[in-house]
């Protein structure tokens, strides 16, 4: 099974200056960058089988992702 990558700069290639920009200077952003991240990792591991867990909690894990990825984007584009 190919897993597809979820890291901020593949979604938003074009937006890569902006990503690193707020890293460094937005203590709000890097927190909620740092937080998806640590997300997408557990996902990836989930997806894997590496990690076994309930389908459920799979489920909720990428709702919790899309959530932080549309606040990161807002940010990214204000």
């Amino acid at each position: 099974m190919t897993i597809e990558h979820h890291d901020l700069v593949h979604e938003f290639p074009a937006l890569r200056d902006r990503i690193h920009e707020l890293k460094v200077g937005n203590e709000h952003f890097r927190k909620l960058f740092d937080e998806y991240h640590e997300l997408t990792n557990s996902i990836e591991q989930m997806e894997t089988e590496a990690t076994a867990v309930a389908t459920h909690t799979e489920e909720e894990a990428k709702k919790r992702r899309v959530h932080l990825k549309d606040e990161l984007y807002k940010m990214l584009v204000a």
